[in-house]
């Protein structure tokens, strides 16, 4: 139960310096309290007296409110109630009245949910925790007056000509003039497939006003919310050996969910299969297996929450977070260079050599040091789910803030490389596991398979293993393949696939960023010589005004397989071009003479070359559009 007692402690660190803020995009909710949109916000005054009401923007829709374990997870055709604030057939009286249709588990007894509810309410406010914004609630729900005040207040809609006369209206069948309350809810499948913007699920959250209270709203007051965390607790039977703290405690009856999201209903810890295989055939009750205190896993799951929203990195089901439980600053592990130093685009600006890029990432993580102490606990965590209602754990290590520290530094220097993202984005460092994925399987690689990429790259980067191989030749195969690529998507690939090779070469190898000419390996000698001719037919097509790929593009997979014979083909086929160039092409022929004087005459076979032929070609290709560049200034500079 690590982890638990991890994001425990997590929460508690946290909580002090969270509350003080108070103005955070990414809330670490209150235990016992739970997230949903609302639509519809009503106020009273402190005697239940109906005041005002209003819809809510999408952007202001997120509410905080309390919860029961069982509430803050509904589903089924039963769904439970909120505490306070809800959906409209928990709290208005008058629901069915106007036409309001409960979910199918109630058809046969449709005033229970609002029964339900108003009893747990009644309750709430009898007791020694009541809370008079809860009370002034209850005053006014039971008035049974709620969808009449919203549809004068013109929040709600009747149908005035249709078969549902004085009922709340279906659908608003235009786009003219359509009320807010149709453009915040997105409706229901009738049988014929077609979507109706039903106003019953409407979800309305409070605001009590006092004339002595400054803060009405029921979302932010934190006494409310003590009341109800309070009151709640009181309520809770089971007691046991709670694994977390090692102390007989009250037990958890339900973890929560909505861990990645506020729409998720996956849980890392279920046991209400009772008739399946969750937990029988070792145990007979479900606390048998472990117990965890109520107040742990709600601060566990909401600290959890709290840390994906807030640094987090989501895609689809996958969700991974790094964090120190201290709360210090931490980098995270899926970002690329540019991220790591602070999300800004604009990195190849500052950084634009080797040397720069050594000293800005020794300052970053330096800063990050400063802020993190060496033995810190630092947490790197996997979450995913093959189906709606489970999650697993797919990744855990803990480490010392000084080796987390130490080890993405590693990462992004071993696996540092010039990378091409588009005009939009160069820069000198290392790519996020998802580019390194969609390198080696395409922008539409499968989600199933991007996934389990990310998944094998995160040891990668956290543990310092080696690069799986089969993921190394997928890239290096997409490198090859120049032509199959638009040439933005191509120079990314070829970015990747160097820092990838460079990194897995790195007890061996150093291998610089800049064009090496004193190395003569094989294939590095003839990724050089492919840059060269591509080179020279690319300066030659470019002055005749003709736009097709050069040989040396076209042939560069058979290269790479067989380079001794495609490189004859290439040279030939170099012969008009060459021609063409006049008196320019010297300096690629003073290229081709040093290249060719580097090679051990035993080199010149068709043997398959390694990942290393694209290093050579990249280094060299770099140095010869640097050259061309500088050669066009000069022929555009004006006569002195």
């Amino acid at each position: 139960m690590s982890w638990i007692e991890k994001l425990y402690r997590t929460y508690e660190s946290n909580i002090g310096a969270v509350e003080a803020r108070g103005n955070e995009e990414a809330s670490l909710l209150p235990i016992c309290h739970t997230t949903q949109n609302a639509h519809i916000e009503v106020t009273i005054d402190d005697q239940g007296n109906f005041r005002r009401a209003a819809t809510i923007s999408k952007d202001d829709a997120m509410t905080i409110i309390p919860c029961t374990e069982q509430s803050a997870n509904p589903s089924g055709i039963k769904p439970v109630h909120q505490p306070l604030a809800n959906k409209l057939q928990f709290i208005a009286g008058d629901f069915t009245a106007y036409g309001g249709e409960v979910t199918v588990g109630y058809s046969d007894a449709p005033a229970q949910p609002f029964m339900n509810c108003m009893a747990d309410l009644k309750a709430w406010c009898e007791s020694k925790h009541a809370h008079w914004k809860a009370q002034a609630v209850f005053h006014y729900l039971e008035k049974k007056s709620l969808i009449a005040d919203l549809v004068k207040e013109g929040v709600l809609h009747l149908d005035q000509d249709g078969k549902r006369l004085g009922k709340l209206l279906y659908e608003w069948e235009s786009e003219a003039d359509k009320p807010e309350i149709f453009s915040l809810l997105s409706g229901k499948l009738d049988g014929k497939g077609k979507r109706s913007q039903w106003q019953s699920e409407a979800f309305v959250r409070w605001r009590v006003e006092k004339s002595d209270v400054l803060d009405s709203s029921t979302q932010t007051d934190r006494e409310l919310q003590q009341a109800w965390i309070a009151y709640y607790s009181s309520l809770k039977q089971i007691e046991g050996i709670c694994y977390v703290s090692g102390r007989k405690l009250t037990l958890a009856d339900s973890h929560p969910a909505k861990i990645r999201n506020s729409g998720d209903k996956a849980k890392l810890i279920s046991s209400n299969d009772s008739s399946g295989f969750t937990y029988r055939g070792r145990f007979t009750e479900a606390d048998q297996v472990c117990g965890v205190g109520f107040e742990a896993s709600q601060k566990a799951y909401n600290a959890l929450r709290w840390l994906i929203d807030r640094q987090g990195w989501r895609s689809g089901s996958q969700a991974i977070v790094s964090w120190a439980v201290s709360g210090a600053e931490v980098p995270r592990v899926m970002d690329d260079t540019t991220k790591l130093f602070g999300g800004r685009e604009e990195v190849e600006q500052i950084v634009d050599t080797a040397q720069q890029f050594g000293v800005q990432l020794t300052k970053r993580i330096a800063g990050f040091s400063a802020k993190l102490g060496k033995t810190d606990e630092v947490v790197i965590m996997g979450l995913d789910s093959a189906t709606p209602g489970r999650m697993a754990m797919t990744y855990y290590q803990e480490l010392t803030g000084s080796d987390f520290l130490s080890r993405i530094d590693s990462w992004h220097r071993n696996c540092c490389w010039v990378q091409n993202y588009g005009k939009d984005k160069r820069f000198i460092g290392a790519p996020s596991p998802g580019d390194i994925a969609k390198a080696a399987y395409g922008n539409d690689v499968d989600d199933k398979l991007k996934r389990s990429t990310i998944l094998r790259l995160l040891p990668c980067i956290v543990d310092g293993v080696q690069l799986p191989k089969d993921l190394l030749e997928a890239c290096f195969h997409n490198a090859a393949r120049r032509h199959a690529f638009d040439a933005w998507e191509w120079e990314k690939i070829l970015g990747i696939t160097c820092a990838l090779y460079k990194n897995d070469n790195k007890e061996t190898e150093d291998y610089a960023m800049a064009l090496d000419r004193q190395r003569s390996s094989r294939s590095y000698l003839y990724g050089r010589l492919l840059a060269v001719g591509d080179a020279i037919e690319g300066f030659s097509l470019g002055l005749s005004g003709e736009k097709r790929p050069t040989n040396a593009a076209r042939l560069m997979q058979r290269f790479a397989d067989y380079p001794c014979s495609t490189w004859k083909t290439i040279e030939l086929k170099l012969m008009p071009h060459k021609n063409r160039l006049g008196g320019r092409i010297k300096k690629y022929e003073g290229e081709l003479k040093e290249i060719m004087e580097l090679f051990d005459p035993d080199d010149f076979k068709d043997e398959p070359l390694s990942g290393e032929f694209l290093l050579g070609f990249h280094c060299q290709r770099t140095v010869l559009m640097k050259a061309e560049n500088n050669d066009e200034g000069e022929e555009n500079e004006p006569n002195q």
